[in-house]
């Protein structure tokens, strides 16, 4: 691989290391407090994903516009404000919004300049490299995040920021390079004619549907898992949940790592298997009542979803850079996925204020990722 990539990798290692340690250290305030009722986690997942849908038309062109190298700083700074806000007990909806925000710009420049460091043959390979060390980020970060938490919610905010700084130091050593020069039309005209652009072909419309659904069943599973784990595993803490956790990130590891082998880009259309497994791993999980069981289905749902993820977004970046831009590609890819998302995680939101039993909600999401699986299909493309 272009040595280039390297600050990359460790880059955004930090950056999701401190994206989850905060996810948990949220967690950890949450279940400390008996005033916040079962609802609020699965509502701070969903004014974190608002920033995505409201900032899509701006933050695509803002990446292809200026060096993603320097937009990357700029995305941990906001990440690191937003966990200064919560340091300072500003109102956790306020701010995880802002870290929201923060993500929002982070991703596009994230995938989008991944084109720029490596060719076509092997972009899938470096996706797999990406995706990988997201995924051991996740687990050091929810695993440290969640301990550090439980002793101290203060200290871990303040490893969070430290963290989110170290990153955007790093970026540093990111090549510097403007893919396109910022067109006069209006950013949200200039977005619905993207939208009009990507959506001609069957293998976008594949990609972007596929991206939706998987980041929907992700985010779902685990505000749900939250809820199931203390009722049915007896789990006490977030430290708890973020070794139960840990089975599902190794799987997307295990996932990741495999699927260049298995689904080259020209073979698209083969990601909808995994997609399949996938659900009815959920559908297996939501029957299991002790930890071995449940830990086996949660690292066989990470497996399927890492190979079905990783040759979608491969596919995303090379058709964007060759279209309207990689950055934009990824922002319209985290529109559709992020409105795919608040609705998941909405409506999941709206059957926990009803009480609904999270055995139930799980059961259900394995059946209706096994339908979308069904419409997705639909728009299969052609293997070239």
């Amino acid at each position: 691989m272009n040595k280039q990539i390297y600050p990359l990798l460790i880059a955004q290692f930090l950056s999701a290391f401190a994206d989850n340690a905060i996810l948990f250290t949220v967690i950890a305030l949450v279940m400390q407090s008996a005033q916040l009722a079962s609802w609020y986690v699965p509502a701070l997942q969903s004014v974190f994903l608002i920033a995505f849908v409201i900032l899509a038309p701006w933050v695509g062109a803002f990446a292809d516009n200026h060096a993603k190298a320097n937009v990357l700083i700029i995305a941990n700074l906001i990440k690191a404000c937003g966990a200064g806000l919560l340091l300072l007990n500003i109102e956790p909806l306020i701010a995880y919004c802002v870290v929201g925000a923060g993500a929002a710009i982070y991703s596009p420049a994230k995938y989008g300049i991944l084109p720029e460091l490596a060719d076509q043959d092997s972009l899938v390979k470096t996706n797999s490299w990406i995706e990988g060390s997201t995924i051991l980020a996740i687990i050091l970060g929810m695993m440290m995040g969640a301990k550090v938490a439980d002793y101290s919610i203060q200290w871990a905010l303040i490893g969070v920021i430290v963290v989110f700084f170290i990153s955007a130091a790093v970026t540093l050593f990111l090549p510097k390079k403007i893919e396109k020069q910022a067109e006069s039309t209006s950013k949200v005209i200039q977005f619905y004619q993207q939208i009009r652009l990507f959506f001609i072909t069957p293998r976008s419309r594949f990609a972007i549907l596929g991206a939706s659904l998987f980041w929907a069943t992700a985010a779902t599973v685990r505000v749900i898992i939250i809820a199931w784990a203390p009722l049915i595993l007896m789990t006490q803490n977030a430290s708890d949940i973020a070794e139960l956790t840990l089975f599902l990130a190794i799987g997307i590891i295990i996932g990741s790592a495999i699927v260049p082998h298995l689904i080259p880009l020209h073979l698209l259309g083969r990601a909808r298997i995994p997609a399949y497994l996938m659900a009815i791993f959920i559908i297996i999980l939501s029957f299991t009542e002790s930890v071995w069981p449940a830990r086996v289905a949660l690292f066989a749902i990470g497996t399927a979803g890492g190979m079905f993820i990783v040759p979608i977004n491969a596919a995303l970046q090379e058709l964007g850079q060759q279209s309207i831009g990689s950055g934009s590609a990824v922002a319209l890819q985290g529109f559709f996925q992020n409105i795919a998302m608040l609705i998941a995680v909405g409506s999941y939101t709206y059957a926990a204020s009803l009480n609904a039993s999270p055995v139930s909600a799980m059961l259900a999401l394995g059946v209706m990722v096994i339908i979308a699986t069904l419409f997705v299909s639909l728009h299969l493309p052609d293997n070239d």
